[in-house]
């Protein structure tokens, strides 16, 4: 079985409406995530993309719409798929996060972030965003945000070309913001590709692909669980396995 895993720790900057994002840098758990004993943490997810493909690379406006037409089949396939547990996986860390001692609540409300205003100060692990205000909104000393920004599939391209076959794909990040502070506690980017065992073209259904979207919703799942299971302090190593994405991850961009 071939296996792409891409944990996506250093990206290059993503331009969002002609302006550069710094990338934030990936941060490892420790400890003082749960201390003092007993510290309120909130934990909660952003609304969930709609299914898609993302073709990177075709760069130039007919090339993207040569590639969304080429692959309109596989995206209109991908609008049929669940979601499957991925919204439960705000209970998991939950989970996990009780066992090592915090004084967990789940928000089981979407997250809107877009409405936070940005953070004035800058430096080493501040968060982009202003969090501050959900301290007393949600009454936690401490926010975890899971927020997945692309499912679906994805096929690479070289303007009109497609570079590789395409794949099942799950794209986010996962922090913890500490909201007395507004800096990251943990940061966590994950791209994660899984190529279709056998033969991926068999519209309309896609049997081989739609397994592998399967399979990556449950690595990347694990991806994010795994951290908060371990013993701590995390190191977070790179690992880039496979598939090279020409541009960045939305899931890298400070939020």
């Amino acid at each position: 079985m071939q296996h792409r895993l891409l944990l996506v720790l250093a990206a290059a900057a993503v331009f969002t409406s002609g302006c550069a994002s710094v990338a934030q840098q990936p941060v490892s758990l420790s400890q003082k995530v749960t201390d003092p004993k007993g510290i309120r943490i909130g934990v909660g997810m952003t609304a969930l993309p709609k299914l898609d493909t993302q073709v990177p690379g075709a760069s130039c406006l007919l090339c993207l719409a040569f590639a969304s037409s080429a692959n309109s089949s596989l995206t209109a396939h991908a609008q049929t798929l669940p979601y499957e547990d991925l919204p439960a996986l705000r209970n998991s860390m939950a989970d996990l996060l009780r066992k090592k001692g915090a004084a967990v609540t789940v928000i089981d409300e979407d997250l809107n972030l877009d409405v936070l205003p940005e953070m004035g100060a800058k430096g080493p692990n501040v968060a982009g965003k202003d969090f501050s205000s959900l301290q007393q909104k949600y009454k936690v000393d401490k926010l975890l945000v899971v927020s997945i920004t692309a499912l679906g599939f994805i096929r690479t391209y070289s303007g009109y070309i497609p570079t590789s076959d395409p794949k099942g794909l799950l794209q986010g990040v996962g922090y913890i913001v500490n909201l007395k502070n507004n800096t990251y506690e943990w940061y966590l980017p994950v791209l994660v590709t899984k190529a279709a065992d056998q033969n991926w073209d068999e519209p309309p259904k896609f049997p081989g692909l739609t397994n592998a979207y399967f399979q990556a919703l449950e690595i990347g799942k694990d991806s994010f669980l795994r951290p908060l299971a371990g013993d701590w302090p995390s190191s977070v190593q790179p690992t880039i396995i496979g598939l090279s994405v020409p541009s960045a991850p939305a899931g890298t961009v400070r939020q």
